[in-house]
């Protein structure tokens, strides 16, 4: 069967990659990287053009004559509405085209209490933002939740934890109120996709972020893309055994489970227990500050039980940074440390001869920055653009949204 040569290959949808990532921003220098002819540039440029997707920007240097026009993607073509939850803190948020935050509130969300609680606050947490940002058009909706999910559904899977979002399929709820492609993902998955977007992009391709707060998950990114496995369940660091663990039974029904034994809960547990009155995390920084004997020794034992789960991920996934983050990692440095040295000790030579292990360099904001990169990676790859160039003519609606919208929704 012959190839197909590169001017076969390069459709309005890939002449859309070229221009968002700045590889090229002309159209001679669009000809030159996909050997298409200039008939066939000027028809595909004229197409994005039309449907709102690029804009004519600055014009660019000259070689002499007329300067070339430069084109560029149009982030405010449009805005993606993001929502990251914890299991006690939600970050919501209104995105442009482009993923940075236009609105954004942070709201105090017990997420018990159900998708018949919280998924309404959402939506009119979403309206109120838009409300302040008038002719913004909605173009996908991205959702982070505490939970497992089957990514290709939408669909929490948590028998025990979080019962009662167990079997909710999240996207036809969200798209009651906003009719737009809704793509949902663990929350630790999320967080992940941010970090590695905003801070490591370019830098490594293999990254492993685990999240310590009031309970533990992780993020794996393989080869620059999330890792979720056959359905979803990929990433599950919380859940796995640990030796010495007291026989503490877990939220999900096994006994000793990391998340149950070294968690921020588990923490607050612990002190308790050993009759310190604590009811929150700074309460546990302010024993941390003044070197609480018995405080500093729950603090390397959750250390030393992460590192040892840490490192046999480390062996198994041979990521080249280990992101740690979450409330309890943002807090306490020592916790980092310990498990650190334990990583640097149980792992194998070759895992760890250029591994590097450090707290999270966006915090708080990065489930928002991935659930943003999530939602713009699906409705503005070259096949979700390519799929929309197909669909009528949007008429008098112009940009091109609405059909790019009803596109996207086919093709993923």
């Amino acid at each position: 069967m012959p190839r197909r040569s590169a001017a076969a290959l390069a459709t309005s949808g890939e002449v859309f990659r070229l221009i968002r990532t700045g590889e090229a921003v002309t159209r001679a220098e669009i000809g030159r990287v996909t050997g298409l002819s200039r008939p066939a540039v000027a028809l595909r440029v004229t197409e994005l053009l039309d449907r709102g997707l690029i804009v004519e920007d600055t014009e660019g240097p000259s070689t002499g004559g007329r300067p070339p026009a430069r084109l560029a993607f149009n982030a405010a073509g449009g805005v993606v509405l993001v929502a990251s939850l914890g299991a006690s803190r939600t970050q919501i948020a209104v995105c442009d085209l482009a993923g940075r935050v236009h609105a954004r509130e942070d709201l105090v969300i017990d997420v018990e209490e159900g998708p018949g609680v919280v998924l309404p606050l959402l939506l009119d947490t979403w309206e109120r933002l838009l409300a302040a940002l008038p002719g913004a058009g909605v173009r996908g909706v991205g959702m982070g939740v505490p939970a497992t999910v089957e990514f290709a559904a939408g669909r929490t899977e948590s028998a025990r934890v979080m019962a009662s979002w167990t079997g909710v399929v999240i996207p036809p709820i969200i798209a009651q109120r906003f009719p737009v492609p809704v793509f949902v993902d663990n929350d630790v998955n999320v967080i992940a996709i941010g970090e590695h977007h905003a801070a490591y992009a370019g830098e490594v391709d293999d990254l492993l972020f685990v999240k310590i707060a009031t309970r533990i998950g992780s993020g794996v990114i393989s080869g620059g893309r999330i890792l979720r496995g056959a359905l979803g369940a990929a990433g599950e660091i919380g859940h796995i055994p640990v030796r010495d663990g007291g026989g503490v039974l877990c939220r999900c029904g096994n006994v000793d489970c990391l998340d149950s034994v070294a968690s921020g809960t588990a923490i607050l547990r612990d002190l308790r227990a050993r009759g310190r009155e604590v009811s929150a995390l700074p309460d546990v920084v302010a024993l941390v500050r003044a070197g609480d004997a018995e405080t500093m020794a729950v603090i390397r034992d959750a250390a030393r039980k992460l590192g040892e789960v840490v490192a046999s991920a480390v062996n198994l996934l041979n990521p080249a940074v280990v992101v740690l983050g979450g409330d309890v990692a943002e807090a306490f440095q020592p916790l980092v440390s310990g498990v650190r040295e334990v990583v640097y000790r149980r792992s194998t030579a070759l895992a760890t001869r250029n591994l590097r292990i450090e707290r999270s360099r966006l915090g708080p904001g990065a489930g928002i920055t991935g659930c943003a990169v999530m939602v713009l990676e699906h409705i503005l790859s070259a096949e979700a653009v390519d799929a929309a160039m197909a669909a009528p003519f949007p008429g008098e609606q112009g940009s091109g949204a609405a059909v790019l919208d009803q596109a996207v929704q086919g093709a993923f």
